[in-house]
């Protein structure tokens, strides 16, 4: 491996496009970042937006589910009422 190996492989271009960049950066990344300010906090409300609607949703769906719970549950304890009197009825006339 000889010293030659070690140097880049740029031209003087590449190293004067690279400086450039080092010189504006300190002005352009600030400008930058005062644009995407807005826009980041716009993301982060419709984020919390769709979290709070996301979480109404989920407490409708498990209210609509417990109903249907309890409803099923009082049918089913009607219907087995129902199947014990038709039980005892039946073995008292018998």
């Amino acid at each position: 491996m000889a010293l030659t190996d070690l140097v880049p492989r740029g031209n003087i271009w590449t190293g004067v496009a690279i400086g450039v960049g080092l010189l504006i950066a300190p002005v352009v990344v600030p400008a930058l970042a005062g644009a995407a300010r807005p826009v980041i906090k716009a993301v982060l409300k419709g984020g919390f937006l769709l979290y709070e609607k996301g979480r109404e949703m989920v407490a409708e769906v498990s209210e609509m589910a417990e109903d249907l719970v309890e409803e099923a549950k009082a049918e089913v304890e009607t219907e087995l009422s129902v199947g014990r009197e038709s039980v005892s009825s039946s073995l008292a006339e018998a």
